[in-house]
């Protein structure tokens, strides 16, 4: 039997070097739900994707003990991106055609989902991002590249645009200098920001050319001092803790930081130990403190049951992405159930009829498992959201306005309502 399986994968990856052949779904019907994760346990995203893996596994052991999917208990594999594309490329590669798993949560970073996505098509492995925001995958989904086997429980970055326009402008910012990470996130996020803000009133000092750094930078004096020399109301970050930790600290260091030009960043610097991860003024200030923020509000209608679980679970706080993991690997299960089938076709063909309505609504991962072997329909409410996915694997949602404290917590102060189309409200 393992000669067997070295020689079937080695084959397939002959096959698809080769000829570019698309690989059947592995039908492991008989032999239980095998999905996998591929996430940042290393690299620029390593505080996320530690707690996201632990997520997963939660989720996982939860169904395995009110008795799993089809009667059997479901498999998860993990693989590390490292925060790497490249990475991700060969971690998806081995899910797919070595462990022949049949879904996939992740990757966090648009990047490494960009890079990943090609690879679960041609197997035909249903891919669900926590975290993944370029608007990039709405327009390849639109054109049809996917083929039904991506989706994602975070919203894309052209609403997160449209939150953090809006907040600009309630502070008042006439003016935002632009400094992001060159990848999918930032290059999405950074286009759909710009017309979003000017739409409001407000000028990009620097729309011809937005400054962008290279995610393997380790110095950043040239691209702060790029930013911030105009004075501008605000600079908007979008960046990752481990490389935006140093940006900020540049820019403390040059003497930027000195109240005359305001922060403001998003979901991708939202942790917790931000304040610590950049450090203290002479006076013994954080660095960050007033800093502002907008990511995805985890406001669905099971996030208190999500929270009490985690907690009693991991003795700490859910991460600013573990409520959208959760949903993820929730909704892989409840799709192969509903299939009766643990094949990637099935579970993609099902994976719309449990999100969305009509359907008995439930926010417990076991009671819908009970429902479905039943014979009834479920309509999933998640942690993160009511999780309803659009045809092109997207969902709508809220974002919190987060900041820094003089203690140097971070801390959510209002919530910006975003519809999907051009208006944002503020509760």
């Amino acid at each position: 039997m393992i000669h067997q399986r070295l020689v079937s994968g080695a084959i397939l990856g002959i096959c698809c070097a080769i000829a570019g052949c698309q690989l059947s779904s592995p039908s492991s019907q008989g032999d239980g739900l095998k999905i996998g994760t591929l996430l940042p346990i290393t690299g620029d995203l390593a505080q996320y994707g530690t707690p996201m893996q632990e997520t997963a596994d939660l989720l996982v052991k939860t169904v395995n003990a009110c008795d799993g999917v089809l009667g059997q208990p479901v498999t998860l594999v993990s693989a590390d991106t490292q925060t790497d594309p490249a990475q991700g490329t060969q971690a998806m590669t081995k899910l797919v055609e070595a462990d022949q798993v049949v879904g996939v949560v992740g990757a966090a970073s648009s990047a490494s989902s960009s890079a990943a996505i090609p690879i679960a098509v041609r197997g035909q492995v249903v891919q669900i991002s926590p975290a993944s925001t370029s608007p990039v995958f709405t327009e390849r989904a639109e054109k049809g590249e996917f083929k039904g086997f991506w989706a994602r429980t975070a919203p894309p970055d052209t609403f997160q645009s449209q939150a953090l326009a809006q907040l600009a402008t309630q502070k008042g910012f006439k003016s935002v200098a632009i400094l992001a990470i060159n990848n999918d996130y930032g290059n999405g996020l950074v286009a759909a920001f710009i017309p979003a803000f000017k739409a409001l009133g407000g000028t990009v000092v620097n729309e011809a050319r937005p400054t962008f750094y290279d995610p393997n930078t380790s110095t950043f004096d040239t691209e702060v001092n790029q930013v911030f020399k105009g004075q501008p109301d605000a600079v908007l970050l979008v960046s990752y803790p481990e490389t935006g930790s140093l940006i900020l600290k540049s820019a403390q260091e040059l003497g930027f930081l000195d109240g005359k030009t305001a922060l403001i960043t998003t979901d991708g610097m939202k942790e917790a130990n931000i304040a610590d991860l950049v450090g203290q003024n002479s006076q013994g200030e954080y660095i960050v403190s007033g800093m502002l923020g907008t990511a995805p509000s985890a406001g669905g209608p099971a996030l208190e049951a999500f929270q009490q679980q985690y907690q009693d679970a991991f003795k700490r706080e859910p991460s600013v992405f573990d409520p959208n993991t959760w949903d993820a690997t929730a909704l892989l299960v409840l799709a192969a159930e509903a299939a009766k089938d643990t094949t990637g076709t099935g579970i993609r063909d099902q994976l719309q009829v449990v999100a969305n309505a009509p359907g008995e609504e439930v926010t417990d991962v076991c009671q819908g498992l009970a429902l479905l072997r039943e014979g009834k329909t479920i309509n999933y409410q998640g942690a993160s959201g009511t999780v309803d996915l659009n045809p092109q694997g997207d969902v709508t949602g809220n974002y919190d306005v987060w900041t820094i404290d003089e203690q140097g917590k971070l801390t959510v102060s209002d919530t910006i309502e975003i519809t999907g189309s051009d208006s944002a409200t503020t509760e």
